[in-house]
């Protein structure tokens, strides 16, 4: 058989992924800080681009010029739920000798000292809304560096990552709960520079809508992130998160953290009694002390802070609904100069200038639509979610409800990959915090009776509220759970049942029956 080549001609269809269609896919999963870097480097490349409040007046436009404004106004930036038929959207304080104290163990754990006086939980110096989960915190603007003039040499220098970035990728890792990633972005966002927790749990608890005693038991998890030491409420317990790690944390060394103000005064007297040790045992603990570092958030306090700014805003109306929309302060706002680009085109010139000329208008009209349908996007994706999260914004974080991409994509008529970009690095303010908009996603559980489905948190809730009202003669196994979980209409396997309790931290039937058995 002879080979042959044959020109052949076939009708297709094909998407092309052209530049321009590539930097819109960008600009989509750009956080508001990389947006705003990006329209200003397209403002200084392109003439035909100013920012809205650069543009002349109306009266300073030739009469018969027309310009093209991006602006679309905030009528088309908010939206409103109200449709019938739906449930409405709706440390310990002491006196401390300073001279005394650096004597003992240096000048580091007196500065630490300091900052420990009289600072007790929920007693902040800027007061309880001083938290980045405030939703009446967030006013102004981002802004640009050098707006105006060509950014400086800082402006592209590579950013070290802060403290509450550090902390928030160990909590990634440590947990895949939204309901305790969501408790620990709050706690997270009331740790100070030096790395101690200054806010209230009750409060945390209370605007969450969760127990005390689980925010306790992230504060916990927290503490156990690097650097050592961190998320503690005071010197002692900072200390003490220390000494553990090191695995130093003995009944006498117990008692000396317990006692750190006979340290200041040196009342070494009383240390050997209250310790139950002599003068060697002493100086051996204190230069151990000696060794811990009292401020450990301080090793990322050169980092380079840059204020999370939201993307959307939600709002609590009178009626009992919500209002959902986009924060105006961080949508840029460019303009195609048409008058100068009518100008211009005037002006006879070679064809590589109106090349370029054309280029830049045509560069200028896609950029004005790309933010436009970039906005509106941002808020179709959180309208929607607002939609399908409103019991966890009226009655908290144990509400949540099952959530994917797919469904938030079915919803507004898009791909999910287009909503994972949307949700990537986009933040959301509402009445209970600041949260990024990919926490609302939580996985599900079929209903055992073919209903609807429940969320994997709402699950997790109930076992453990199980374990804790469990009776210690007749301890509950993981089968008695899932036994009870079927009862309840809930569809769920042993494994994932021992998966939920290893993610809660609660040992196994029999552990636990050996822990309450014993005096």
């Amino acid at each position: 058989m002879a080979l042959t080549t044959k020109l052949l001609m076939r009708q297709g269809q094909a998407l092309v992924m052209t530049p321009q269609l590539l930097q819109a896919i960008k600009l989509l999963q750009f956080s508001n800080l990389e947006l705003a870097a990006f329209v200003q480097e397209e403002l200084e490349r392109n003439p035909l681009l100013e920012r809205a409040e650069e543009m002349p007046e109306p009266r300073e436009i030739e009469d018969g010029a027309a310009r093209e404004d991006s602006d679309w106004g905030e009528a088309s930036a908010a939206t409103d739920f109200n449709e019938p038929g739906e449930a409405d959207w709706s440390s310990e304080s002491f006196a401390t000798d300073r001279g005394a104290l650096e004597a003992s163990l240096g000048t580091e754990l007196s500065n630490a000292f300091e900052d420990d006086r009289a600072q007790t939980p929920g007693e902040h110096p800027d007061g309880p809304e001083s938290s980045g989960l405030s939703a009446t915190s967030w006013t102004g603007s981002p802004g640009l560096p050098g707006e105006g003039e060509a950014p400086g040499l800082e402006a592209y220098a590579a950013a070290e990552i802060g403290l509450r970035d550090h902390l928030l990728a160990q909590l990634t890792l440590t947990t895949a709960d939204p309901a305790e990633r969501m408790i620990g972005q709050a706690l997270i966002d009331g740790i100070d520079e030096a790395g101690y927790f200054t806010e209230s749990i009750d409060e945390i608890a209370d605007k969450l809508a969760a127990s005390p005693e689980r925010v306790e038991t992230v504060l916990a998890l927290i503490q156990s992130f690097d650097p050592d030491g961190i998320g503690a409420r005071n010197l002692a317990e900072c200390l003490t998160i220390q000494l553990r790690e090191r695995d130093r944390f003995d009944p006498a060394m117990q008692a000396l953290v317990g006692n750190l103000e006979l340290v200041a005064r040196r009342d070494f007297a009383a240390l050997r009694k209250i310790c139950g040790v002599d003068d060697e045992d002493i100086a051996d603990m204190l230069a151990e002390i000696r060794k811990l570092d009292p401020k450990p958030g301080r090793a990322f306090g050169g980092a380079l802070v840059q204020p999370i700014v939201p993307d959307v805003i939600v709002r609590a109306l009178p009626d009992g609904n919500w209002h959902v929309e986009l924060n105006s302060e961080v949508l840029p706002r460019v303009l195609v100069n048409q008058t100068y680009a009518m100008r211009v085109a005037r002006i006879k010139g070679s064809d590589s200038d109106k090349s370029f000329l054309s280029d830049c208008l045509q560069t200028a009209h896609w950029l004005t639509k790309s933010l436009e349908q970039r906005a509106r996007t941002i808020l179709k994706v959180a309208s929607e979610i607002v939609r399908h999260q409103d019991a966890f914004f009226a009655q908290g974080v144990e509400y949540l409800r099952p959530l994917n991409l797919k469904i938030i994509a079915d919803a507004i008529g898009m791909h999910e990959s287009t909503v994972s970009r949307v949700t990537s690095n986009k933040y959301m303010t509402t009445p209970r915090g600041l949260f990024e908009l990919k926490y609302f996603f939580t996985a599900s559980i079929a209903s055992h009776n073919g209903g609807d489905a429940y969320s994997a948190e709402a699950v997790r809730f109930r076992i453990k509220q199980m374990i804790e009202r469990e009776d210690p003669a007749a301890i509950l196994s993981d089968d008695a759970i899932v036994a009870r979980l079927k009862s309840l209409d809930v569809d769920i396997a042993r494994r994932t049942v021992a998966k939920y309790r290893e993610s809660l931290r609660i040992p196994s039937s029999v552990e636990r029956r050996r822990m309450k058995a014993a005096p």
